[in-house]
């Protein structure tokens, strides 16, 4: 009897992380330094809404794309800092995928342009990368097939 249990209990929990899926959508902070100054760093979010990406309109110019990622591009001209966070149609997650790290660009008169791109999780595009889920799915994971065979 005990035996049967454990195997329904097992079945049950690999039948709910068999449903698990990953979001298609992304959740992202949309706003801009110039005309919100709680959009730079520090940033700020009591004043802007997260937005739901898959809500934002498809562009023009690339029919058929969705935003599946965030962003956020800190620029300097002329010695003025100005930030933008939005929903990304393009791009990388970081470089080479290590969202840590962001892509930055200078150029002349003065112009310096950084492009931080992520996806990990919603509003990704205010705080550094966590691991955190993966590593809490695996713990329960572990502790369901450690109580199922070894109790």
């Amino acid at each position: 009897m005990a035996i049967e249990n454990r195997a329904f209990f097992l079945l049950t929990a690999l039948f709910f992380l068999c449903c698990i899926k990953e979001g298609v959508s992304i959740k992202c902070w949309v706003c801009r330094s110039d005309s919100d100054p709680k959009c730079a760093d520090p940033f700020d979010n009591s004043t802007v809404p997260i937005t739901d990406c898959k809500q934002e309109p498809e562009l023009e110019h690339l029919p058929g794309v969705r935003p599946t990622m965030c962003r956020k591009i800190r620029q300097k001209v002329n010695g003025e800092w100005r930030y933008f966070r939005s929903c990304a149609y393009m791009g990388e997650p970081g470089i080479e995928g290590d969202e840590r790290f962001c892509l930055m660009r200078t150029g002349t008169y003065n112009i310096f342009m950084e492009y931080c791109t992520c996806n990990s999780k919603d509003g990704c595009n205010s705080a550094p990368y966590q691991y955190g889920n993966w590593l809490l799915l695996l713990i329960g994971l572990i502790t369901t097939v450690r109580y199922v065979f070894v109790v």
